[in-house]
């Protein structure tokens, strides 16, 4: 297999122009080996800062960036009708002088406002951190809101949103750096299943932020704030906001709009962003340099390949990979779901190398779809892995079943070496049930007793009845013998019952049959 680099002409001579990848601190994305769930939004805010003597000037700093190294002409396939040449001047602008040169929305001013600017000035490890992180990523996204010609704003939500952390997730589970409720991300076509969520890839949910963004733009005639508190709030809800106000005579902009906390703080707070960007030593804050050119680049798989393995042929962690790849659910890249991987910009060509000259197997996990329900014992044992790792891999919890359908991750065999296919990429799924502790009692037949008619009284299915009892479909039970029933609890509770109900007539009720044994967990068929 060939892989196809997607910055062309990537030698290594690159390095050297390559971002800085700054160092992993406690505001760094965690990889998805070591879950942890980031509410961008749970911190109180502090007070407002004292109104200055003087009032702040937020003009762009017209200081000259400077020059980044001069190498060749490359192209970036994620643009391809854009090749980009390094010595260009615009790519030796430093990339957040590009950035305030876009930034058009008119200012909002007052105390929200001022409450965000001393939040981030008293905090800047925080900000330092936040934009750091963010350097890997808003430079597609500055790319992205330009081709759209979108105000430039709109490429700092993520600061907001999520610190720049595409596996940031909210308490209502809002998930990635643009923070897609579930439903949502579906409208815009991110995946979600077993594989993958897009609503964490730094390519597709960038793609459907600007895209529902742009929609919400649309839709408030151009009126920017209203189409923010929107994106926070949902449409519904600024809706009936403007409506509730227009029929009172009341004005129906944003700062007249009566809206929970938060989204009467969602703008105000980008606000605060924008002018820490403008002018940053303002409030005794610096950002770190940013080059006009892409921290990351595409690069082609065609088949499958462990997580691990790519991260060590790009040699990356596989924490710093999945920075950059962190809708994966699973251990292995699926090629047909996820047929690009993103790589730092001096990693590309090593990871092409190393690919070319790789000897050996490229994944080790396939999919496998479970035929019934079975306990995840059952499955573990059919596929030739231990319960403990089927559970993890697959995050099955305590006491439920898989099934049947449902999709597992499992070790690849000499029977199961195959990549998976297209369909099953993007339609997998693990569907689970609730295991039943059923009660076992004991029958004792009488003459004429079947596994068919003893299966019938008890309401439970003859194939059921003749495993458990280790005998064919059609037996017959000699009188006498004890005949082993698992029910579940009501039923087995409620047997009396219902015996008595089917024996009206004179018959003495088939219940003086039945002795009550221990309750035990049944192995189904």
């Amino acid at each position: 297999m060939t892989p196809r680099l997607s910055l062309l002409a990537l030698a290594l001579a690159l390095v050297g122009c390559a971002a800085v990848d700054p160092a992993s601190g406690p505001g760094s994305a965690p990889g998805r080996h070591w879950t942890t769930s980031a509410d961008a939004r749970g911190v109180d805010p502090v007070a407002p800062a004292p109104a200055a003597d003087a009032p702040r000037s937020l003009e762009p700093a017209l200081a000259p960036p400077p020059p980044v190294p001069v190498v060749k002409r490359v192209e970036d396939d994620l643009n391809p009708d854009q090749p980009l040449d390094l010595r260009a001047p615009e790519a030796q602008l430093d990339l957040w002088a590009r950035v305030r040169a876009g930034l058009t929305l008119s200012d909002l001013d007052g105390p929200r406002v001022d409450k965000w600017e001393a939040y981030y000035a008293k905090r800047p490890d925080y900000v330092q951190r936040m934009t750091e992180r963010g350097g890997r990523y808003l430079f597609h996204i500055v790319e992205e809101v330009q081709k759209r010609n979108l105000p430039m704003e709109l490429a700092l939500l993520p600061f907001i949103e999520s610190a720049f952390n595409p596996e940031a997730e909210s308490r209502v589970k809002a998930s990635g750096m643009w923070q897609f409720m579930s439903a949502t991300g579906k409208d815009f076509d991110l995946k979600q299943n077993l594989f993958r969520d897009d609503r964490r890839s730094v390519l597709a949910s960038t793609r459907a932020a600007l895209d529902y963004l742009a929609q919400l733009g649309r839709r408030y005639d151009g009126d920017w704030h209203l189409a923010l508190a929107a994106y926070n709030w949902g449409m519904g809800n600024v809706d009936r906001a403007i409506k509730r106000n227009a029929a009172k005579g009341l004005p129906t902009d944003y700062e007249s709009l009566r809206m929970p906390n938060e989204t009467a703080d969602y703008v105000p707070k980008l606000q605060a962003i924008k002018n820490i960007v403008l002018r940053p030593e303002t409030f005794g804050l610096s950002l770190p340099e940013l080059a006009n050119h892409p921290y990351f680049v595409s690069v082609s798989i065609e088949r499958d390949i462990d997580v691990d393995l790519a991260a060590r042929l790009a040699g990356l962690s596989v924490e710093r990979f999945r920075q950059f790849n962190p809708q994966m659910n699973k251990p292995v890249v699926l090629a047909a779901a996820t047929p690009n991987l993103l790589l730092p910009f001096d990693n590309a060509n090593l990871f092409v190398q190393s690919l070319a000259e790789h000897q050996g197997p490229m994944a080790s996990w396939t999919a496998w779809q479970v035929p019934r329900t079975m306990k995840p014992a059952e499955a573990a044992q059919h596929i030739g892995m231990s319960e403990a790792a089927l559970r993890e891999v697959n995050r099955i919890p305590p006491r439920m079943l898989v099934k049947a359908g449902s999709t597992l991750l499992v070790p690849r065999t000499a029977k199961r070496d195959h990549d998976v296919s297209e369909h099953l990429a993007d339609t997998a799924t693990l569907a689970l049930a609730a295991e039943v502790q059923r009660r076992t009692i004991t029958h004792k037949a009488r003459k004429g007793d079947t596994v068919a008619s003893v299966a019938k009284r008890y309401g439970v299915s003859a194939k059921q009845l003749a495993q458990w009892n280790d005998v064919g479909v059609s037996a017959k039970f000699a009188a006498g013998t004890n005949v082993t029933v698992q029910l579940p609890p009501k039923k087995a509770g409620s047997t009396r019952v219902a015996l008595s109900k089917k024996n009206k007539g004179g018959a003495k009720a088939p219940t003086r049959n039945v002795v009550k044994a221990k309750t035990r967990p049944v192995k189904r068929g």
